[in-house]
């Protein structure tokens, strides 16, 4: 004879069961949205209209960003085209830090402040080794503000313009990132 108590409790866990899966597969999923930008960071360690200087390395502040162990800090334009005169739509605020022996590569940590436009006010955080001697290289997304909350994502860049006597450049970030 079967306990009444387990053909309840066996109905009881079915029941359950099956509401939890019919919730699972009826309500709708939130899905991330994926934007795609393309924008010109102008990177200008000399010239009246610097954006970056170097703060430490092995000669101290006067080391150059091309050798190894340098640290530089950077407040750069962001604009929507290759040229200075392009609309500027934001600032990138960060650090480089050279971290390869022979001189040729960094590590940048920075923010893409966005400050007109439709994403005014929000920003991405972007990490990775920048290789500065290969036309493109790329690099993660890992974070992000306003419109770009819970972001992430990648980034390649390119180098569109380079000036390494005078250490100026531009660079072309092409960046995929997937948001709510």
């Amino acid at each position: 004879m079967a306990n009444p108590l387990n053909l309840t409790s066996n109905s009881l866990f079915f029941i359950f069961t099956l509401t939890i899966l019919y919730v699972a597969y009826t309500f709708p999923r939130l899905q991330p949205n994926q934007t795609n930008l393309v924008f010109f960071v102008h990177d200008h360690f000399t010239g009246e209209d610097t954006t970056a200087a170097t703060v430490a390395g092995k000669t101290g502040p006067t080391s150059s960003i091309l050798h190894f162990g340098t640290v530089a800090i950077v407040d750069d334009p962001v604009t929507d085209g290759p040229t200075m005169d392009s609309t500027l739509i934001g600032r990138a605020q960060g650090v480089y830090i050279n971290s390869q022996l022979d001189g040729k590569a960094l590590f940048m940590v920075f923010s893409v402040i966005f400050t007109t436009g439709q994403y005014r006010g929000s920003s991405l955080e972007i990490q990775g080794s920048d290789i500065f001697t290969m036309k493109k290289r790329e690099f993660g997304i890992v974070s992000g503000t306003g419109y770009f909350r819970f972001v992430k994502g990648y980034g390649v860049m390119e180098t569109e313009f380079m000036d390494l006597v005078n250490l100026r450049a531009t660079l072309k970030l092409n960046v995929t990132v997937k948001h709510y």
